[in-house]
């Protein structure tokens, strides 16, 4: 039982303190001691002995090596890491939003995690023709052969500067996309620019159109 239910479920108020008992920790650094707290907050000894454990053994707080005092924990990190992530690619959509008002085609951002493709912000306005084949065979779009390069490369980042598909997932249409990477060159996004086949022939034109782009999304991205 998590130190959320076993809270909640013994007074309302509850919840509420044990917030603030984290709050504390956080403002006033590691090393605070239970006394602090309860003074800090006005909580009885007890309540905030027993808000304490609860919360080291869910892993929000910990003790410090000479168990005097606390420190955040693993699970506080972990919140902060997936809220920094949300913020990140709220942003990445605006810049690509950005891309989409000056571009004629659709404009498809994806992040590759643990050998996948998923996709983050899909053009409204052309939609991804077939998502799931998209997402399960990485031969078959311009996203995923781009993955597919990056794992081609064993020791050294990929030179792939673009890859591109043809109506094999629209018949007359086609894909181009170009890496999103990381300021240590690390591969963690892709940028795809959907067209007319025709279109594709122009492929340093298209490069141009949205290469700047890319290289904004790298360092937003590269702790999603």
């Amino acid at each position: 039982m998590s130190a959320v239910t076993e809270l909640g479920g013994r007074q309302p108020g509850a919840v509420h303190s044990a917030l603030a008992v984290l709050e504390e920790v956080a403002r006033s650094g590691a090393g605070i001691s239970a006394q602090q707290i309860s003074d800090r907050l006005a909580l009885p000894r007890a309540t905030t002995y027993r808000i304490l454990n609860l919360l080291v053994q869910d892993e929000y707080l910990v003790r410090m090596p000479d168990l005097r005092g606390f420190a955040l924990g693993r699970k506080v990190a972990e919140l902060a890491e997936i809220a920094h992530a949300q913020d990140a690619v709220a942003t990445a959509r605006t810049v690509v939003g950005e891309l989409r008002g000056r571009i004629r085609g659709g404009v498809h951002l994806a992040v590759y995690t643990d050998g996948r493709i998923v996709p983050v912000d899909v053009d409204p306005d052309f939609p991804l023709s077939d998502p799931k084949r998209i997402t399960s065979d990485l031969s078959v779009s311009a996203l995923g052969r781009l993955l597919l390069a990056e794992q081609a490369s064993a020791t050294v980042p990929s030179p792939t500067r673009y890859t591109t598909q043809e109506g094999e997932l629209t018949p007359g249409f086609g894909c181009l996309a170009i890496p999103v990477r990381s300021p240590d060159r690390r591969l963690v996004a892709g940028l795809a620019l959907a067209v007319p086949a025709a279109r594709l022939a122009d492929r340093d034109g298209l490069l141009g159109l949205v290469g700047d782009t890319a290289e904004r999304l790298g360092p937003l991205l590269q702790r999603v």
